[in-house]
């Protein structure tokens, strides 16, 4: 794995996230535990197979099995999150299955709407697969352990993060959908989108796929079954990126995002990090009033904390007509800003939920599926 990246004529190293640094933690309490190797580093393997080496800053063997820490290392995107230990304990089981779950300074999921049920420990499904998969490699088919996750400064650390607003109560979370964090300032980020896009005008293409992120990413290819070819992420900068495209002659774009990120676009908020903009529940209450949703309802979608959490309100009145709205809505904002231009591309929305999948377009996923493929 190459470590370092440049942006905007900058050298800046990479890091790794707060899930890489769980699995390695487990896995060398594991090594510990299993087969009396005490271990300096450990070498995990990403989920593009990818092999990544991170130091252990301590490891004993207690009483109620073994412990090991690794120091969060951000690289040069630093975050609430680094420079704080993160720990795993490990312990033999009388079964054969590996049970995760967090300890103190994890977070606790208390709403409705997030990857987690309510309950569970905020350690996401791609973190969960690496420290499963990490331990499992070491002891085999037939031995079972208990993992703890835990981070003894993160209930002070989590104040500092979005987590209470998603009702992420306790601690931070165990994230990362890559296990490596690659440190961009905005302006080259923003730059490096506008390398990619020229790449692709150069190569030939006519039309791209913007997504805010992975999930996007992800949706375009398992559901929509189109050319990762085609995919750029452009994060929150949505505002910058359609100019970008316009200026460069595109001729189509396919916006596929998140209800609770291209929701803001839809009132024309082209910047959708949260720094700059989060008026999700307010927007959509905007929508389902003009719909007609009774007042009473709509109070219960003020309280829900995610775009996902308010969906189960909306489907259990029968309100999902909004999301076609909404999705109308994204494609005309969209359009607004690049009217009265030299090139206005043509485009078309795709809406989804984590929870529910697809939930509106501008065009039929058919009729999506059948142009751009």
């Amino acid at each position: 794995m190459e470590e370092f990246v440049f942006y905007n004529g900058k050298k800046l190293r990479k890091g790794y996230t707060t899930g890489a640094c769980a699995t390695a933690a487990a896995t060398a309490a594991a090594c510990l535990l299993f087969n009396d190797e005490a271990h300096e580093n450990v070498q995990i393997e990403l989920p593009n197979k990818e092999k990544l080496t991170i130091p252990i800053a301590s490891m004993e063997m207690r009483k109620e099995g073994c412990q090991a820490f690794v120091v969060k290392d951000g690289g040069d995107d630093v975050d609430a999150t680094d420079g704080m230990l993160i720990g795993a304990r490990v312990a033999k089981t009388i079964t054969n299955q590996i049970v995760i779950d967090g300890g103190i300074g994890i977070g606790r999921v208390t709403e409705v709407g997030l990857q987690l049920p309510v309950g569970e420990a905020a350690i996401n499904p791609v973190p969960r697969k690496m420290i499963e998969a990490s331990v499992r490699e070491i002891i085999g088919p037939d031995q079972g352990a208990d993992i703890m996750i835990f981070a003894p400064e993160g209930a002070t650390i989590a104040n500092q993060t979005m987590n209470r607003r998603l009702g992420i109560i306790g601690g931070i979370s165990i994230l990362g959908t890559t296990g490596i964090v690659t440190p961009m300032s905005e302006e080259g980020w923003k730059q490096s989108i506008s390398l990619e896009l020229e790449m692709k005008k150069k190569q030939g293409q006519r039309s791209v796929i913007l997504c805010p992120g992975n999930y996007g990413e992800d949706f375009v290819l398992q559901t929509l079954q189109l050319s990762k070819d085609k995919i750029v992420s452009m994060s929150n900068f949505v505002g910058y990126v359609l100019k970008e495209v316009q200026r460069l002659e595109f001729e189509k774009i396919l916006m596929v995002g998140h209800l609770g990120k291209l929701i803001k676009v839809s009132a024309g908020i082209f910047s959708t990090h949260s720094k700059d903009a989060d008026a999700r529940t307010e927007i959509l209450i905007a929508n389902l009033a003009l719909l007609g949703m009774p007042v009473a309802q709509l109070k219960q979608i003020q309280k829900c904390l995610t775009t996902e959490a308010a969906g189960e309100i909306i489907v259990n009145t029968g309100y999902e007509e909004v999301y076609e709205v909404i999705a109308e809505k994204v494609k005309q904002r969209s359009e607004g800003l690049l009217k009265y231009r030299k090139h206005e591309p043509t485009i078309e929305v795709v809406l989804f939920s984590s929870q529910r999948g697809y939930l509106a377009s501008t065009k039929s996923l058919e009729s999506l599926k059948e142009e751009w493929k």
